[in-house]
């Protein structure tokens, strides 16, 4: 199946700096850029550089949902603005959309940093066995999914985060696939916070998830 049967749903908000990076890998797919208000000409900058641009409420799941509901095409593809696909992604998710029961299960890339410290491959090889043991990618990862089965399950719920969780969670293990190629995230964010804070209050958050708390008062704690 071409890949112009995809649309790519990047949310974002004051995004400007990574954008380009992550369209630039997308070698000319449909892009929708979906904004939750940005002040820094995030949505000028996605539409100069070829996305269609949509507005949304402020939260990756309403801005997840609403990139779906603009998008015009058969497949979806939800991507984080800072993270880029690898070499390989073309025909990694070709051979996937070729396989016979495509239309029913979902795919996911590999998560990867752009960095190599210590730090980073320990990480990246506890997000592979989270992947492997408990089928849980985040949404860094990037998702893979027909739209068909996309409504039946409901879409993105309308939270602030963990809206990629709840949405693999509603797919299950068996309806999950793993890509040979890198989804690759900038570890900006723990460098900035911290390797082990930054993980360890998202396994806190993770935990109070399943433990039954909503996810508006974890994004509370989060923030």
């Amino acid at each position: 199946m071409p890949l112009r049967d995809i649309a790519i749903v990047i949310p974002t908000l004051n995004a400007a700096r990574s954008l380009p990076g992550t369209l630039t890998a997308l070698g000319g797919v449909s892009v929708v850029v979906a904004d939750g208000g940005s002040t820094d000409g995030t949505p000028e900058l996605a539409t100069r550089l070829g996305a269609a641009v949509t507005t949304a409420p402020r939260g990756r799941g309403p801005q997840l949902a609403a990139g779906a509901a603009a998008a015009d095409a058969s497949w979806l593809l939800f991507l984080h603005a800072d993270t880029r696909l690898g070499e390989g992604w073309h025909e990694a998710v070709s051979a996937f959309l070729a396989s016979p029961d495509a239309e029913r299960r979902a795919a996911h890339f590999r998560f990867a940093l752009d960095e190599a410290s210590p730090p980073a491959r320990r990480l990246t090889r506890a997000v592979a066995w989270r992947c492997r043991a408990l089928g849980l990618p985040y949404g860094d990862q990037g998702l893979l999914i027909h739209r068909d089965l996309y409504a039946a399950l409901g879409g993105h719920p309308p939270w602030p985060l963990f809206e990629d969780v709840a949405l693999v969670r509603a797919l299950g293990r068996r309806r999950l696939a793993a890509l040979p190629a890198d989804a690759i995230t900038s570890a900006a964010r723990w460098r900035r916070d911290g390797w082990l804070f930054r993980s360890a209050r998202n396994l806190l958050c993770l935990g109070l998830y399943f433990a039954g708390l909503p996810p508006r008062l974890i994004a509370r704690l989060y923030a």
